[in-house]
C-alpha cells in the first residue's frame, strides 16, 4: 500500500486521506423552496483525516467497510461511498470496475466536521484520476451536489469563502494556519433537524473579509462572527453551552463556537501550547469526550 495524495499512476491498491473542515463562521442566510439554506461561511480544513484504502477486486459486488474509532452507526449498504459508486455507474462512467473500500473513521460523524461528504468528496476524484474516468469539473461538481448539497466544498481542500448566492462559492489562496482545539462531545447532531428548528437568519451584509490583509485582521474579523445555528443547537443541547463557555474561558484562547450544525465544538487560539493545555483540561474534565488539537490549512 502507498499513501498518497496526487493521483498520477493507476495501481490497484491504495490510501486517500480525506480532511475534515471546519466553518470558522456560520451564517444562515435564506431558506431554498427545496428545503436547503443560502449559508455564509469561511470554511477552512485543518491536518485531521479519515483514511480511505482502495483496491480494484473480482467479483460483482463491492465490499465497503468501515473502521476506527467512529465507524459505530454508519450502515454499510447506504452511506457516501456507496452513492458515490451508485451514481457513477448509472451514469455509465463507471463500468467494470469492482472496489473493496475501508474508510477508517477518524473524524466523528454527526458532528458537523463534514466526514461523510469528505469521503464522497475525496473518493470521488481519486476515481475520476485513478480511474481515467475524465471526468471535467461541470460533471464532478453534478455527481457530488447529488451525492450532498455541502459535497462540493471537499472537492478542493483549500480555504474557501461561501458568499450566500446559491452554489457561488470563492476557493482562496490563503492559508490560514491557525492553532485549533475541537472538542466533540459525543453528540450526533442531525443537520436536517438543526435547520429546520433554526429561526435566527444573518443579514447579508457586504463582507470586509477580502480586505483582510494578516492572520491578526483575521482573528479581529471572525471575533466579531458567530454561527446561527449555535443558539438551536445549545437549546436541544445545553452540555454544548458549557462546552463552548469552557473553551472561551482557556488562557489564549480567541473565540469559540460550533462548526457546521454541531455538536463538535471548535476554539482558535493564540498558540499551540494554549490550545495543548485546553485540551488536556478537557481530557481531565470531560475523559468521555473526544478531543484534538491541529492546524488548519
Amino acid at each position: 500500500m502507498v499513501l498518497i495524495k496526487n493521483y498520477k499512476n493507476l495501481v490497484k491498491n491504495f490510501k486517500i486521506k480525506s480532511f475534515c473542515k471546519i466553518n470558522l463562521y456560520l451564517k444562515v442566510i435564506k431558506k431554498l423552496n427545496n428545503g436547503y439554506h443560502n449559508i455564509k461561511s469561511l470554511v477552512t480544513f485543518c491536518k485531521l483525516y479519515d483514511l480511505i484504502t482502495i483496491s480494484e477486486i473480482k467479483g460483482m459486488n463491492d465490499k465497503i467497510s468501515f473502521s476506527g474509532k467512529f465507524k459505530r452507526g454508519i450502515n454499510v449498504k447506504k452511506n457516501t461511498a456507496t452513492k458515490l459508486l451508485d451514481l457513477l455507474r448509472r451514469n455509465k462512467f463507471l463500468k467494470k470496475s469492482v472496489f473493496k473500500i475501508n474508510i477508517k473513521k477518524n473524524i466523528p460523524h454527526g458532528s458537523g466536521l463534514g466526514g461523510g461528504s469528505s469521503n464522497a468528496a475525496t473518493l470521488l476524484n481519486c476515481l475520476n484520476k485513478k480511474m481515467k474516468l475524465k471526468l471535467n469539473n461541470k460533471i464532478i461538481k453534478k455527481i457530488a451536489k447529488k451525492i450532498g448539497f455541502d459535497v462540493t466544498i471537499y472537492l478542493e481542500d483549500k480555504n474557501t469563502f461561501l458568499t450566500g448566492k446559491k452554489d457561488e462559492m470563492l476557493r482562496l489562496k490563503k492559508k490560514f494556519g491557525l492553532n485549533l482545539l475541537i472538542v466533540f462531545p459525543n453528540l450526533n447532531c442531525s443537520t436536517k433537524k438543526i435547520f429546520k428548528k433554526n429561526k435566527k437568519l444573518g443579514l447579508s451584509k457586504p463582507q470586509s473579509f477580502f480586505n483582510i490583509k494578516d492572520k491578526k485582521q483575521l482573528i479581529i474579523y471572525l471575533k466579531k462572527q458567530d454561527n446561527d445555528l449555535e443558539e438551536t443547537v445549545t437549546k436541544i443541547y445545553p452540555k454544548v453551552k458549557i462546552i463552548i463557555d469552557f473553551i472561551k474561558s482557556q488562557k489564549g484562547c480567541y473565540f469559540s463556537r460550533i462548526t457546521g450544525s454541531g455538536s463538535a465544538c471548535i476554539g482558535i487560539f493564540s498558540n499551540m501550547r494554549n490550545a495543548i493545555y485546553a485540551q488536556k483540561l478537557i481530557k481531565l474534565k470531560h475523559p468521555k469526550y473526544w478531543c484534538a488539537v491541529s492546524k488548519t490549512m
